[in-house]
């Protein structure tokens, strides 16, 4: 795939004979887009903050959500995974559905049932009610994940693509350096339930703005016309691309590694090591700004000087030294450290993910023109459904050690190095440039 970054506006299409045919005017949705270019921006960046919201402004109210409902960590942690499991399955449905009746309809439709859902998590009585509707959540909050990615492939390419992706992580990221310290200022008023509240209130108001102000992107002589059988196709099609899949796979176990952490941090740091939760805030809140960092001196600074795919296996590598480190302290190798180093071995995997999580979905994208919403769906389900699996094996040891955590993030790591490099082979395709 070219590495030069061009708008998809400007791209000339081909009929279906081969012939170039020169595009003057671009599509109205997509000229729209481009006149309210930061407007898009923020609309993007407000959907792509959900899911840190609907997860990370939770975390601080875990162990108080055990207590109140009289459940085990381990149930109450399958909270996290239901979101998780939902937003991976609402992905493959929601990414072929924009591919065939464009972006903006499926969109609107997920934001209103995500709404409806977390105003019953408002007053559910019981753990496994909690569950059901958090899996409804997830599952309609899925929307905004897998149509965001869509609509930045509608607009771009290359590594205006890898830019864009990094500017979004700049304003979703925002999210999960508030959304703990918002958490912990709300149980300072109110219980667990005030948390879902305000939940209800921003999903409220985002599908407000995308029904306001966000432009369809996909254009109507560019939808998929087939039905569940051809979307089937379409993604069976991806997967069987080996490059496509290895960058899918590589991605979701980084992602994995990143959820070990959201999962296990609120026991390890507050349960383990003492900490209040505005001290767990607090430190989340400083991995998170390490994340968006990274993330920015990959996309104003690396992408364009050096490759997409040097870029992603130094993060990856980073990644699975932090893991390490993180397994031998946690064992009790080095004693009793304290929190302040296992905190920092934290840190330093969280800021690597700014460049493991970019630069795999752009990679990934730019082998997808015409199937971006399936593509999406993939890398999202994919994400999400292993980030589900290793929620609850974190908590498997019970809540007195870290061990369970580092083990995850370390096989998750080099399981995602080895996908890297076993399936995605950047030295072949560097070598097969002219």
């Amino acid at each position: 795939m070219p590495e030069s970054g061009v708008s998809r506006a400007q791209q000339i299409p081909t009929t279906h004979t081969g012939a170039a045919t020169p595009r003057t005017t671009p599509p109205p949705a997509l000229a729209a887009a481009r006149r309210t270019g930061l407007l898009v921006t923020l609309v993007l960046g407000g959907l792509t903050a959900l899911p840190p919201l609907s997860m990370d402004m939770y975390l601080p109210a875990l162990p108080a959500v055990t207590d109140a409902l009289h459940a085990p960590a381990a149930t109450v942690q399958l909270t996290l995974t239901a979101c998780l499991t939902g937003m991976a399955l609402g992905q493959v449905v929601v990414g072929p559905m924009s591919d065939r009746w464009g972006r903006r309809r499926p969109l609107l439709v997920g934001m209103i049932v995500y709404v409806l859902a977390t105003a019953v998590c408002v007053f559910a009585p019981s753990a496994e009610l909690l569950i059901g509707f958090r899996l409804v959540q997830g599952l309609a909050g899925a929307a905004g994940i897998v149509i965001a990615r869509a609509v930045v492939r509608d607009l771009y390419d290359g590594m205006e693509m890898a830019k864009f992706f990094a500017t979004l992580m700049l304003i979703s990221g925002v999210a999960p350096v508030i959304a703990p310290v918002i958490g912990g200022q709300v149980l300072r008023i109110t219980d667990w339930r005030g948390i879902f509240a305000v939940l209800t209130v921003v999903g409220v108001l985002l599908t407000f703005v995308v029904w306001k102000w966000l432009h369809e992107t996909l254009p109507p002589s560019e939808r998929h016309t087939g039905g569940v059988g051809d979307a089937l196709r379409t993604m069976r099609a991806l997967l069987a691309d080996r490059v496509f899949s290895g960058y899918m796979i590589a991605g979701s176990l980084a992602f994995a590694a990143l959820f070990a952490y959201v999962s296990a941090s609120p026991f390890v740091v507050q349960e383990i090591y003492g900490a209040s939760p505005q001290t767990f805030s607090l430190l989340f809140g400083i991995n998170s700004v390490g994340l968006i960092a990274v993330g920015q001196i990959n996309g104003k600074i690396l992408v364009g000087r050096i490759s997409l795919d040097k870029a992603l296996g130094f993060g990856l590598a980073v990644i699975v030294l932090a893991a390490t480190a993180l397994l031998l302290m946690t064992s009790g190798v080095f004693g009793d450290v304290g929190l302040v180093p296992v905190a920092t071995g934290l840190f330093v995997l969280m800021s690597a993910m700014g460049l493991a999580m970019p630069n795999t979905n752009a990679q990934a994208l730019m082998r997808t023109k015409h199937a971006a919403g399936s593509a999406s769906a993939l890398l999202g389900t994919s994400s999400f459904l292993i980030g589900a699996v290793a929620s609850p094996l974190v908590g498997i040891a019970g809540e007195a050690t870290a061990v369970p955590m580092a083990v995850v993030q370390l096989v998750c790591s080099v399981g995602a190095m080895a996908c890297f490099l076993g399936m995605c082979r950047p030295w072949q395709r560097v070598a097969a440039r002219p």
